[in-house]
């Protein structure tokens, strides 16, 4: 390996928002994530929505007024 180009690798620890922790190394000083793989619908086979910005919402008010209109 080349000295000098590479970044450093820290060990950090990872905190999600469902209170889950684990540790990793990476280049980033903090890390935090809002799903993992205890509290993802795909690993813990709870079938759940996660809608952060509305979308479902936006997505029934335009689907709503195209077949009300018809």
């Amino acid at each position: 390996m080349k000295k000098g180009i590479h970044p450093e690798l820290h060990e950090l620890t990872v905190r999600c928002a469902c209170g889950n922790s684990f540790t990793t190394r990476t280049t980033a000083n903090e890390l935090q994530i809002s799903l993992c793989s205890n509290c993802h619908p795909f690993f813990s086979g709870a079938q759940k929505f996660i809608d952060t910005a509305g979308r479902i919402e936006k997505f029934n008010k335009k689907f709503t007024k195209k077949t009300a209109s018809k």
